[in-house]
């Protein structure tokens, strides 16, 4: 476990401990404020984030954007996005449980520096590695697990909506019901107290 960030960041960019590193073009740490109470976490970078360094930078992450400014949030200012996996899996399929396991560990670091209050977890493979192995993201989507002393909340996944764009108003609604958590457990994410 490292201390701080820049210590934590040096290290996974260096990280060669699955076949992931091979094919990799950057390593995709994560980006936002380190002292987010609300955290973001997706299964892996796909092509663009691969390329750019940073998660949910293509389409995907067009639509995220859009959806957090709907509810003011910001991806520079007051949450913080990651990852499962720090390394992009080749033609974008799911990352492997044994991938998954080797990276979690950068992953539950940064979890464990943030402290946020409440974590997303962005689609189907997020939600079953962080809250619960049978999760059904259909189904549950939208619902409070606590976890300790964290909420966490399985959304659809960026890149599912742009394929069912049926899921869109079930997306929104969840992030109205996030920022209404947000308010009532970390008003400060607001500039509130």
């Amino acid at each position: 476990m490292y201390d701080n960030f820049e210590e934590l960041r040096e290290n996974c960019l260096n990280c060669r401990k699955c076949e992931l590193c091979e094919t990799r073009h950057n390593v995709v740490v994560g980006v936002g404020n380190t002292s987010a109470r609300v955290m973001f976490i997706g299964e892996g970078p796909g092509e663009n984030e691969d390329l750019q360094g940073e998660p949910f930078v293509g389409r995907g992450g067009k639509l995220l954007d859009k959806m957090l400014n709907a509810v003011d949030l910001d991806r520079h200012e007051n949450i913080y996005i990651a990852n499962i996996v720090k390394c992009r899996p080749p033609h974008n399929r799911d990352p492997k449980p044994e991938e998954q396991e080797l990276c979690l560990d950068w992953l539950r670091n940064q979890v464990k520096l943030i402290r946020p209050k409440i974590i997303v977890c962005l689609g189907r493979i997020s939600a079953q590695k962080l809250i619960k192995p049978d999760l059904i993201i259909t189904k549950e989507h939208g619902m409070f697990f606590r976890k300790g002393n964290v909420l966490m909340m399985p959304m659809f996944h960026p890149a599912a909506i742009l394929r069912n764009p049926n899921q869109k108003p079930a997306a929104f609604d969840d992030f109205l019901k996030l920022r209404e958590k947000i308010e009532e457990i970390c008003p400060e994410v607001y500039g509130k107290n």
